[in-house]
Parts: C-alpha cells; sequence; structure tokens
C-alpha cells in the first residue's frame, strides 16, 4: 500500500505521539492509585475528605481509557510499522510493546478480585502496573530512537 504525502507522515507519527499522551494518562492513574490507596488508610475527616475527591471512579474511569488506547496504540504502531515497510520488525520495541499490552490486561482482570478485598490481587496489581511504567518508560527511549531514525531517512 503507498499512502499519499499528505497521509504519510500522519501515520508516521500518530503512534508516537499517541504512545507520549498514553505515557502522561499513565502517570496519572497511577496517582490516582495512590490516592486510593491513600484514601484507604486514613481516618476520621481527611478520610471523609479524600472520599468526596471519587479518586475510585477516577481510577476506574482512566484505567479502562488507558486498556483501551494501549491495545489500539499497540495495533496502530504495528499497522503503521507493516502499512509503511510491508513487513514488522522483530525487535524489543515490538515485543516489549506487545508485553505491555498482555500485563495491562492481566492488570484489569484483577479488579474484580481486588474489589474483594484480596490483597494478593491487590499487590500484583500494583508490581504488574509498576513494571509496566518501567517497560512504558524504556518504549519512550526506543520509540524516539525509531522516529529519529526515521527523520533522518
Amino acid at each position: 500500500m503507498i499512502l499519499s504525502p499528505t497521509l504519510k507522515p500522519i501515520v508516521d507519527f500518530a503512534h508516537p505521539l499517541s504512545m507520549w499522551l498514553l505515557l502522561a494518562l499513565t502517570l496519572y492513574t497511577m496517582y490516582l492509585g495512590f490516592q486510593i490507596r491513600r484514601t484507604r488508610s486514613a481516618e476520621g475527616d481527611v478520610k471523609k475528605e479524600l472520599i468526596k475527591k471519587k479518586f475510585n471512579l477516577k481510577h476506574h474511569q482512566t484505567s479502562s481509557l488507558l486498556l483501551a488506547l494501549m491495545v489500539l496504540g499497540t495495533l496502530g504502531g504495528m499497522a503503521s510499522t507493516y502499512t509503511e515497510n510491508h513487513k514488522l520488525f522483530f525487535s524489543p520495541h515490538l515485543l516489549v510493546g506487545l508485553g505491555m499490552t498482555g500485563l495491562i490486561a492481566v492488570s484489569a482482570s484483577l479488579t474484580p478480585f481486588m474489589q474483594k478485598g484480596n490483597d494478593i490481587a491487590r499487590y500484583s496489581h500494583i508490581t504488574i502496573n509498576v513494571a509496566l511504567l518501567g517497560l512504558f518508560g524504556w518504549q519512550a527511549v526506543t520509540g524516539t530512537q525509531i522516529v529519529q531514525k526515521i527523520l533522518s531517512n
């Protein structure tokens, strides 16, 4: 498939730009998760004030959006690469991106167990998401290197 000169920059840069926005959303979602933990351990008036801020609801909403956008971003990145090069490059960036998509799905699947008070699920959720954030940071670096390569061609 040959792209028109108008569409080519959009296809080339939609994935990297959306992933940077997704990284920011990931950081915000993590902040909300920490606020939920803070609310859970608070007492008295402090707890009442934190509950009013609805961190739990905001965390669930942003997490749902994050899951959907991560899956779509992964597929979009693969589609963009395939459209441009007529193949996918078997690279650490691809493999880590696919792994991250699996990790976020596993993390989301723990929600019903956490809602029932399962601490193993809760700590697993936190551990997976911290690992996911680390991988996301690494993906940002390798993705930037890929973009620099595209720009130099």
